[in-house]
């Protein structure tokens, strides 16, 4: 075990541009390198990803760990999973930090497989004990009634995927210096029978909720899939976009992308104005974090009433108009 040494972070890149999740992922690992006495370490695959480098510097990293290759300019898991594998085995890192991403998880799993090792998926905590330096990782488990802390005693890396925007982002520090290591991609060992065809971006509507400091989120109580042209309304009157819990997605009312909660997006909003939705846990798991919560329920004893900051009792079809009225004055 005294082989394994130091907490690396997955730098996610997408499109040439690494994505939110890394500055986020260097903030708990951080953490964790300081209470083991460790670096904090970043991995980048792509193509032409190299540049990237001081970027993570300048938000803490100490070492950037870097494969740049043509092969690995489009994400497919066999390759991208084998390729962290040979990595794993030859610089040995302690803590190994990915983004509970759609690319994360997959890569993650895949990854913990080729490495022999085990994986916490989908953590919102993670800590190192004191007395074993063990890494503990928490997540919501039994549809977020209970947290579970997962531990990975016997083998290394110590590997957990996290969820986006449970942590902050690392501050940036322009100029700071660090050590790039380079691995060479093997093409002989690093493949795969699935084969990339090109990238079709989503073409829905709206903002990105990590990109937006207002959402406006609707639950069942929307009762339809037209209710939705209202949320988005006032979504766009204060900038912001729109969302929903489980049961509009279910229902088909909104995409799944849209969805906040345990099996959707975790945000964290300046503003999030919730309509129609009652409040369960696996709801509030992915908005808790926001800094003002308005909810808009006919049912004054629906819990989001209780937990929210400004709660208003009435039909949403009848307030977000009379919001809307306002706002134009």
């Amino acid at each position: 075990m005294n082989e394994w040494k130091n907490v690396w972070i997955l730098a996610e890149v997408s499109q040439g541009k690494i994505s939110p999740t890394a500055y986020e992922l260097l903030t708990a690992g951080k953490s964790l390198a300081e209470d083991l006495g460790e670096k904090l370490c970043a991995v980048l695959l792509g193509k032409e990803v190299k540049k990237l480098a001081q970027d993570l510097f300048d938000h803490g990293a100490e070492v950037v760990y870097v494969c740049d290759a043509p092969e690995l300019e489009n994400y497919i898991d066999d390759i991208y999973a084998k390729t962290l594998n040979g990595m794993i085995q030859a610089y040995k890192p302690n803590k190994f930090l990915l983004p509970a991403t759609n690319l994360g998880r997959s890569l993650s799993a895949k990854t913990a497989i080729f490495a022999a090792t085990g994986l916490t998926a989908d953590a919102t905590e993670v800590v190192i004990n004191k007395e074993d330096g063990q890494l503990h990782a928490t997540r919501p488990t039994f549809g977020g009634n209970l947290m579970a802390t997962i531990t990975c005693a016997r083998t290394r890396p110590e590997m957990c995927s996290l969820r986006p925007m449970s942590y902050p982002r690392a501050p940036k520090t322009e100029g700071k210096n660090g050590e790039v290591v380079e691995f060479a991609f093997d093409g002989q060992k690093y493949t795969s029978l699935a084969k990339f065809l090109k990238f079709i971006k989503s073409e829905g509507e709206g903002l990105d909720l990590s990109e937006t400091d207002v959402i406006v989120a609707g639950g069942r109580g929307v009762g339809k899939a037209e209710g939705f042209e209202l949320l988005g309304k006032l979504a766009a009157r204060l900038g912001g976009a729109v969302a929903a819990s489980r049961a509009p997605v279910d229902n088909g009312w909104i995409e799944y992308r849209r969805q906040i909660g345990l099996t959707g997006r975790t945000v964290k909003p300046k503003l999030y104005i919730a309509c129609g939705i009652s409040g369960q846990i696996q709801h509030m798991a992915g908005c808790s974090g926001a800094d003002v919560l308005v909810a808009i329920n006919k049912d004054p004893d629906a819990p989001i009433m209780k937990m929210a900051h400004y709660a208003v009792e009435g039909d949403l079809y009848e307030v977000i108009p009379a919001m809307l009225e306002a706002l134009d004055k």
